[in-house]
């Protein structure tokens, strides 16, 4: 079953080569497969061993065989590039040469970043495919309780046992991005800190606390979480600083990239909503679907994501740009509490929108300032481009 994905990358190729990065099982292959394949004349894989160790070899192999079509352009697809990054110099001589466009595809930017070799100096962009975000799973079975359950992985959604399925997906993620790329030597030390970074999941980072917990240096745990980053399996949450009237603290949050991923690393059933994973599991749901709308729709750039938190204990969830403040309640009857963060952010006049998202049921405006969103509303003005 292959379900039509919203991202722009079908138009973003059509005008210059492209980069396209995501979390490994996010649906990089269907979608090139369903969506780009007539107007593919060239595609390598390079999770083929045999071809892997071919273009490791000989990496002009890959400018011979795209001579050889005869053709002036067309679309290359080399999937897993950060495999055989030394590819990127025949890439660059294809484009200049030989008029191709290409689509590289990777769900890590470590080995790439690490090795040093020719990114193409402007001649690709970079986009990103995330898991299912709302607009493609909403005619779908689509509740708070199944999205906990499963995560978005379009397999692990999809999927009538999901529990294996993100199972298997952290183990092939510690062995072949993790021992098999060399990121770290101690691969259990490593997986002992994938479970803190669960149980911190949304949390201020403390780099201290952490390396306590795992038993490691402060100096490795950073590194580690940028291993994490890189392999795109989650993601720093700045904080929003602009502010004067209350001094705002300066330490980032981190969360991961899904929460399927989140509650297998955590080992705990999907939390119900009288527990206080609840809040957390919706707070990192609805955060990734902000990051992934601002990426599809191009506007991450200008509206950069954060949060805020005054030094005093006032917090907003989610601040995009200087416009918008969100802040993320699971309480189906809201009370005057629930608005206290927004309503001291709002004393700044930094933002144009004051938003809460809630279960409650109905849209509603609070004191002519607090927007009241049930949270399927919100994702659907969201994504419709009413919000943002």
């Amino acid at each position: 079953m292959y379900i039509k994905r919203v991202t722009n990358i079908k138009s973003k190729i059509e005008r210059k080569s492209q980069f396209l990065f995501g979390p490994r099982s996010t649906g990089k292959t269907s979608y090139i497969t369903n969506e780009l394949s007539e107007n593919i004349v060239l595609r390598w894989d390079l999770l083929n061993t045999r071809l892997r160790r071919k273009a490791e070899t000989d990496p002009g192999l890959l400018y011979e065989e795209a001579a050889a079509l005869n053709k002036d352009g067309g679309l290359i697809v080399i999937d897993e590039i950060q495999k055989v990054p030394e590819l990127l110099d025949e890439v660059h001589r294809l484009i200049e040469e030989k008029n191709f466009r290409f689509l590289l595809t990777g769900s890590s930017v470590r080995k790439l970043v690490k090795s040093g070799v020719n990114l193409l100096g402007g001649r690709a962009g970079k986009c990103y495919l995330f898991p299912f975000v709302y607009p493609e799973v909403r005619d779908l079975e689509f509740s708070l309780e199944h999205i906990f359950t499963s995560g978005l992985l379009p397999e692990s959604y999809l999927s009538d046992d999901p529990d294996s399925v993100l199972d298997d997906y952290i183990s092939t993620y510690l062995y072949d991005e993790i021992q098999n790329e060399g990121a770290v030597r101690n691969l259990p030390a490593f997986s002992r800190f994938m479970e803190v970074a669960a149980i911190s999941n949304g949390s201020i980072l403390n780099f201290t606390n952490i390396a306590n917990d795992v038993g490691l240096s402060k100096t490795s745990i950073r590194e580690w979480y940028q291993i994490l980053t890189d392999t795109l399996l989650g993601f720093e949450l700045q904080p929003f600083t602009k502010t004067k009237k209350r001094k705002s603290i300066e330490s980032a949050k981190y969360y991961l990239f899904d929460v399927g991923i989140l509650r297998e690393l955590l080992q705990c059933p999907t939390p119900t909503e009288t527990q206080t994973e609840y809040g957390m599991f919706f707070e990192t749901y609805i955060l990734n679907e902000i990051k992934a709308y601002l990426s599809y729709s191009g506007k991450e750039r200008k509206l950069p994501l954060s949060f805020w938190r005054s030094t005093s204990g006032f917090e907003v969830d989610a601040i995009i740009g200087d416009e918008i403040a969100i802040e993320l309640k699971t309480a189906k009857n809201l009370i005057p509490r629930d608005f206290r963060g927004l309503k001291a952010f709002s004393e700044e006049g930094i933002a144009k929108k004051y938003i809460i998202i809630s279960r409650e049921e109905r849209k509603r405006l609070v004191d002519d300032l607090f927007l009241v969103y049930p949270w399927k509303d919100f994702l659907k003005e969201l994504w419709d481009g009413e919000i943002i």
